[in-house]
Order: C-alpha cells, then structure tokens, then sequence
C-alpha cells in the first residue's frame, strides 16, 4: 500500500498526497516564532512541574535546590517533586560526572555515536534513527519511531539540549493530524504514527515526511503505545526545562485530549484495561500479548497521570480530569488486585475452585488452577513479586514482562509494598532476569508446541531470542529509573557495570540471545540507537538522581492500596 504524503499550503491548510503523485509539494514547518523559548534551561533551571494529587489538579511553584546524590538515594521516591535537571554534560568531549567520579570512556564513544544518529527536517533536529547499521537492509530501521526516540530524547535533555525534544513532539503532533486508512479503513484521529521517516529530492530540493501508522508494519499493527509515549515525553520536557508554554499550545492539549479519547470512551468493555491486538507494544511481533498486556496497562495508567499534570484548567480540560480521575481510581485498584502476583497469590490460585458464579465469586476470571505453569512455583522467590503479563477470562499470562514492571514503578501504579517486592524478585533472580547482559525484555520464553502456536512458527522470536526471552540493553534506562525511585541503586550500578564490559565491544546490538544474554541476537541490528542512549540515560540518573524525575512520579495519596486480597479474582 502507497504512503501518504503531507503538505502544507501557504495558509496554513493541510494537504495528503499519494506517494504515487506526480506532484508533491513541501512541507512548511510549524511557526517556531511564536512559541517562547524554554527558560531557564542550564544550571539555574527554576519552577519545574510539580506533581499533584488528583483532587488538586493544578500547576505548583518552583522547587527548592536538589539535595546531595546520598541524600537521593536515603530518601527513594519522595523527593521527585524537587527534581531539578542540573548543568549540561558535554556531547563529543567525555563529560566529568558532578559527583566529581571519572566517566567511563564509553560515555563519550556513546554521544558520538548519538549526534550521528539524528535525523534533519529544513534544517532542525526532529529525531533520531533507529539504528545506524548499513550491513544489512535497512528496513524500517532508518525511520524515527516514537518509542524509540523516548531514551534519546531523555538523554538531551539530561544534557541540556531541550530544542530536538520539542521539535520531535511538534512534529509528531502534526503527523497526528493526517487522515489516517489502512486498506480503506480509517484509523482513530487521535492515533499518533509508529515511526516516520524525511525523503529528500535533490531535484527539487525539497524535504517531505513519510508516516508509518501501521499499514507498513509487520503484522500492520497500529502502535498503541506511541501516544502513550508522546504524552510522557511531553511531560519529561516540561518537568527538565520548566518550560509549560509548549505543553500550554492548544495544538498540544488538543494531541492530548485526542489520544484520552481514543483510550477513554466507552463500550462493552467490563474492564477499566485497554483491550488490545497482539504486536501493539514494545512487543511488536505475535508474542501472544493480545488482550490486556501489562507494558499497554502500566503505560496508559502513566499518560493518564501525565496528562492530569499537562491538561489545561479550561472547560474542555476539567471534563477529561474528571474522567482521569475516575478512570486512574478503577485501573489502579483493577492492576493491584487481578495482576499481582507474589507466593500467597500463588498459592492462593493452586487452591481455586472454578464454575464460580455471581458477585460473590472468589475465582472471578474461572482461572484453572492446572494452568499454573510448573516454572512459577520455582521462579516466584519467599519475599518478592510482579505484575503478570496479562490477565483475562480464564487466562493468565504468568510470564515476567520488564518493561511493564518498571513502568508501574516509575507512574506508583505499584503500591510501595509491590515496588519493594518487584525489586526484590529482580535481586533473587538476577541469573534468570538479567545473566550475562541486562535485560531480559520476557521470562521465561516459550518454546515447543507452545511456540509454535503462540507466534505461528515465527523464526525470529525463537526460544530465547528477540521478544522471546531475548536480552535488550534498552531496558537499562528503566531499571536504573525504577531502582533509584525506589531507594535501591545498587542493583542498577551492577547492572550497567555487567554492560560496560561487552555492549560497546560488540558494537551496540539490539538485543542478545540466549539463557543468559550470550550472543549477540542473530537478527540484531549494531548500533542501535535505543541501545545507545539507553545506556546514556542509565548512566547520567546513576551519576545525577535528580534526572529520574522526568520519568517518575510521586505516589498519589488518593489512590488508597488494595487492602484485601480474598477476594483477587
């Protein structure tokens, strides 16, 4: 199927051409002039976002001076609302940590190979590739994807380079308003692209974007994840730079309220989860994730809680509050109760009594307790616990997902008690989660019958490769967030220390195969650039705490702990 191309007319109007057109014009950029520059991006930032309850709803003040790096650490989550983002490290030239410790040579191999990494429009720095490696065919690897970019974007404005973030956000919000149809089918208007791409013409010295929203995926799966990623980032800039007059555009509260829509309107659902396809995720191939995969529920829980601190105090603003605040009540009590998981769950599920019927139903998805895989009785330590997979009518998805975990961290979707239990299980079983080279992205993976049936035979999502129990040193970045909000750096400084002594050797993979993280993936792109500036953003919140406060969030006291567990499922 043809891509579509965009334009914009002289006044402003927005034109779709088809890439088969003969005639394509170029696309003006948005009007930079009239959005003030951030303020007070360096050293003396003042007034970053500030979180707030639910029944609060509004903008804070400034912040008082960040405390020591010990004084970070002592305190774990509570200090996020003071986060300010500190002086610049330089890009080429190795940068001195702030804490006075030497850097790592690879810090400054990493910058390098990031500033080679972005991507031009007219001129401005609108992203960053997916990967740089030319030895292979390119793919879709040459495009900008929104979840991609996440880490890159922390990693500049850790680095006090705001301006590529803000025009990455600008960029993506205005693909967001092109017609959207996969085989005559129109998408939902608030859908933001997986990926684009800038062709240039030599001829007529023009530039053009080209979106993928789907229709050239694999599996020509719409990303659910992309707006959810794009409302965080909005709010990673705003909180580093202090700088709401961006958030504050109508253009972008309307991008908001666009994607709320699309997550928050109302059908036969029974379940304040997001029912969704398989492939929609990090997950990106059939992984059997289809229904209501925990990486989909933690990053919807996290953009609700984003965009109840971005969202205008307007007419059409208060409306989509008031069902946030609702919603972000239900999900949170649905998440904490149904997908939890530590030994009393266990046992409690090895227990059930099925054919259950009416409110009083104890076993309320009639989960079989047969289907209780024989690895989870091993797996799930004394002290410890996780957020599973998925949870739905008579099925329950057992396996560890890392990155839905580290998301319920960062957004409090996890009480204090199941964060501390998450950790845990990540220190008890650091053989089977993190090996040789962090991370693993799934555990354990699926092979066999079972494989075959799962993915359809895929050759790419093997036993323990690729999404299939592969190791993504991505997820650094999460990990080493998720350990500092919870008081617990230690495991992170291990973890990036495990990486240090083959990730920039073995030229950046993509990802790593095998039990224990081995090889590198035999389908694995080299430097990747999420690998890359995963690492980056690791290492700076490691040296820096403060920066941690762009991904994570405080513990909001309305939303109360599920006190009973008779009554899970």
């Amino acid at each position: 199927m043809s891509k579509p191309f965009v334009d914009v007319s002289q006044n402003g109007t927005l034109k779709n051409y088809d890439s088969c057109s003969s005639s394509v014009a170029e696309l003006d950029d948005i009007d930079f002039s009239r959005i003030p520059r951030p303020r007070n991006l360096n050293i003396e930032r003042k007034g970053s976002l500030d979180e707030r309850s639910f029944s609060e709803a509004q903008m804070m003040g400034n912040s008082p001076p960040p405390p020591s790096r010990a004084e970070y650490y002592s305190r774990g989550s509570d200090h996020f609302d003071t986060v300010h983002s500190p002086a610049k490290w330089s890009g080429f030239t190795t940068p001195r940590s702030p804490f006075g410790a030497e850097p790592h040579p690879m810090i400054a191999e990493a910058w390098e190979a990031l500033r080679r990494s972005l991507v031009y429009f007219r001129g401005r720095p609108v992203g960053t590739i997916a990967a740089l490696d030319s030895s292979d065919e390119k793919l879709n690897y040459d495009q900008v994807f929104v979840r991609d970019f996440v880490p890159s974007a922390l990693a500049y404005l850790m680095n006090g380079e705001p301006e590529i973030v803000r025009n990455f956000i600008l960029k993506t919000l205005r693909l967001q308003s092109w017609e959207k149809k996969i085989d005559r089918f129109q998408l939902g208007e608030g859908v933001m692209p997986a990926s684009f791409k800038v062709l240039h013409d030599p001829v007529r010295n023009t530039e053009t974007l080209m979106a993928d929203f789907g229709e050239s995926a694999i599996g020509r799966v719409a990303p659910i994840d992309s707006g959810f990623w794009w409302i965080i980032l909005l709010r990673a800039y705003t909180k580093s730079t202090g700088d709401t007059s961006l958030s504050e555009m109508p253009e972008c509260q309307k991008g908001m309220r666009l994607i709320l829509s699309l997550c928050l309107s109302e059908g036969f659902d029974t379940f304040p989860t997001l029912l969704c396809a398989d492939g929609c995720c990090m997950i990106d191939r059939r992984m059997g994730v289809y229904g209501y995969p925990i990486e989909i529920q933690a990053l919807f829980f996290m953009a609700l809680r984003c965009a109840l601190l971005l969202l205008k105090q307007d007419a059409e603003g208060k409306e989509f509050i008031e069902r946030i605040v609702k919603r972000l009540h239900a999900l949170s009590y649905h998440m904490r109760t149904y997908f939890w998981l530590d030994l009393k769950q266990v046992n409690d599920i090895y227990r059930y009594k099925t054919e259950e019927y009416s409110h009083t139903a104890v076993n309320k998805f009639n989960v079989i307790p047969d289907s209780l895989p024989e690895w989870v009785f091993d797996f799930m330590p004394l002290h410890g616990g996780y957020f599973i997979g998925n949870v739905g009518p008579s099925n329950m998805d057992f396996r560890w997902f890392c990155l839905g975990n580290c998301i319920a961290i960062l957004s409090c979707l996890a009480t204090p008690e199941q964060e501390t239990k998450i950790m845990d299980l990540i220190e008890s079983r650091w053989h089977e989660l993190v090996g040789e080279m962090p991370l693993k992205v799934c555990y354990p993976a699926i092979e066999g019958h079972e494989w075959r049936i799962v993915t359809g035979c895929d050759p790419k999502n093997t036993r323990w490769s690729y999404h299939n129990g592969g190791s993504w040193p991505v997820l650094l970045w999460l990990l080493t967030a998720a350990c500092i909000k919870t008081g617990r750096p230690q495991i992170a400084r291990r973890a990036i220390e495990l990486a240090e002594t083959r990730l920039s050797k073995d030229g950046w993979p993509e990802y790593y195969d095998g039990k224990l993280g081995r090889f590198i993936g035999k389908q694995a792109r080299k430097h990747q650039t999420w690998s890359i500036a995963g690492y980056l953003v690791a290492k700076m919140m490691l040296e820096d705490p403060s920066h941690a406060g762009m991904v994570a969030l405080e513990e909001d006291k309305q939303l109360k702990p599920v006190l009973k567990r008779s009554n899970s499922f």
